[in-house]
């Protein structure tokens, strides 16, 4: 019986703060750090767990919050009826304590290891929570609102590592910043009934039409773009080699490949292709630019 609860608490404890998506934007904030030390040599693992636990607690309790704000419109969403509190297992005030905690926890690790990760930490929590969470009812432009929260991981790996935040930082936020859009049009867009059910505006057109897969192709090209900046020698001690950037160009191509297709075929099928495209592209361009920085 006891396991049976301690299992309980544990998967509603990865539900409340979505472990899946946490872990995914903490493997930012780690390639982002391992960009920003000097050597491997010269990496702090103390720190990089701090950066760890300290990452998982901030995105752990964003989500918290998120989910206590809109524990109402959760009930109304197949994605998300059986989430803990509208399927009844967590309580409000629980979610919001558990949010809280998480909320100390990450700002005092983050701190540990310099101030302005503790800043930006706290920026993404204060920006998801009070500003996004609430847009989505209201404008499309919660998406633009939430890509900057979004953003800032592969950066604050960098500030973590260095202490400091300059053009190379930056740059990282740009290439996830660009990387929002068609990833997070593309889940709205085969979710769209979903997130109809409950009022959420996330497709910048409002409809599944040509204008909105338009504009998934355009910021498809700015994060190609974006992501190539680090080899053209303007962003200071972040850049890539000329095999790393073809690399990353063709990582492009191949997303961009779906978003054409997007645009073709307008299907939720083709949406669906186009966001697991995405991750990937971020993924496989966070390990090329690691991997180049320690092997060229």
């Amino acid at each position: 019986m006891s396991t049976i609860s301690i299992k309980s608490i544990y998967n509603d404890f990865k539900a409340i703060t979505k472990a899946g998506l946490a872990i995914s934007v903490l493997f930012s904030s780690i390639a982002g750090f391992l960009l920003g030390v000097t050597d491997f040599q010269s990496l702090d693992w103390v720190v990089l767990l701090k950066l760890a636990i300290g990452g998982y607690c901030m995105v752990g309790a964003s989500n918290a919050f998120n989910q206590v704000i809109e524990k109402d419109l959760d009930a109304l969403m197949d994605r998300t009826k059986n989430r803990p509190i509208p399927a009844g297992r967590m309580s409000p005030n629980l979610a919001l304590v558990i949010a809280s905690v998480l909320t100390i926890i990450g700002i005092v690790l983050l701190y540990s290891i310099n101030p302005k990760s503790a800043m930006f930490g706290a920026i993404s929590i204060f920006l998801y929570t009070s500003l996004y969470t609430p847009l989505k009812t209201v404008t499309s432009l919660s998406v633009f609102v939430g890509a900057f929260p979004g953003a800032i991981p592969f950066m604050l790996g960098w500030v973590a590592a260095t202490g400091e935040f300059g053009i190379e930082a930056g740059t990282l936020f740009l290439i996830q910043f660009f990387w929002q859009f068609p990833h997070f049009w593309a889940i709205g867009w085969f979710l769209y009934e979903d997130y109809e059910k409950a009022g959420f505006f996330m497709l910048p057109t409002g409809k599944k039409d040509k204008g909105t897969a338009l504009q998934i192709i355009l910021y498809t090209v700015w994060l190609i773009v974006a992501s190539l900046l680090p080899s053209l020698g303007y962003t200071g001690q972040l850049f890539i080699s000329p095999i790393a950037a073809v690399l990353v160009f063709l990582l492009g191509l191949w997303m961009l490949f779906y978003a054409v297709k997007l645009y073709q075929s307008r299907t939720a099928k083709a949406a669906r292709t186009l966001m697991l495209v995405s991750v990937s592209y971020i993924t496989l361009l966070q390990l090329i630019y690691i991997f180049d920085k320690f092997l060229r």
